[in-house]
């Protein structure tokens, strides 16, 4: 089965939050207020929560549906619950 989050918009969307996280690392180096510090992760975590809504958007679209088409949707949606209940601990 294809994996549906290797697109090169996701890819992107990824290096940046990378980039965020070296600058928070910068930033707690630098011995930066830590209110700026507080900002900076609140703006990561923003980021990366909505990284997990477009991986999810296109799990649904390609990988359920494939799995729906060849018959495997018990087992897909089990895998789908499972990544639901890992997600919304975030």
């Amino acid at each position: 089965m294809r994996q549906c989050f290797c697109c090169k918009s996701l890819t992107n969307r990824l290096k940046r939050i990378e980039g965020q996280i070296r600058g928070l690392i910068k930033m707690a180096e630098e011995d930066k207020p830590c209110e700026d510090i507080l900002v900076q992760i609140g703006s990561a975590k923003k980021a990366l929560h909505k990284a997990g809504q477009v991986i999810l958007e296109g799990h649904l679209q390609h990988c359920i549906l494939d799995a729906v088409k060849q018959g495997e949707e018990e087992e897909m949606l089990k895998k789908l619950s499972s990544a639901l209940e890992q997600f919304s601990r975030f």
